[in-house]
């Protein structure tokens, strides 16, 4: 069982990917902006975030910027998970540090597959 972060804006998105995850299986911590899910992943430490683009304070871009630049939070795969769904947004969260990225709305086997191919091997997850 996994530890994994769920930063998201909307409440109904955070509830719905938060049911997602922990019917995988895996412990669920959540933040409802960038800077909060910044601050949640240095005090939790989780084995994942899965973060949203388009959120107040700072978005999911400059927040997984922050956790990739951060020594203590390097290390934690972010798969972004956002409606912006433009090739150029993909490139700048990919640069970013991001593992994966995939756009709203999906489905449950698709959230699977890519948290499945981020815990499987340290390449990169392929885009979806």
């Amino acid at each position: 069982m996994a530890r994994i972060l769920i930063v998201d804006d909307s409440p109904s998105q955070l509830l719905g990917i938060q049911r997602i995850v922990e019917k995988l299986g895996h412990e669920t911590f959540t933040a409802t902006d960038g800077a909060a899910g910044v601050e949640a992943a240095k005090s939790v430490l989780p084995d994942l975030v899965l973060m949203d683009v388009v959120m107040p304070n700072l978005n999911g871009f400059q927040a997984t910027r922050t956790l990739k630049r951060e020594a203590s939070t390097a290390h934690i795969p972010v798969v972004l998970v956002t409606t912006k769904d433009q090739d150029t947004d993909r490139l700048w969260g990919m640069r970013q540090g991001a593992k994966a990225y995939i756009t709203k709305p999906f489905s449950e086997d698709e959230l699977s597959e890519v948290i499945a191919r981020v815990f499987q091997g340290g390449g990169d997850a392929p885009e979806t």
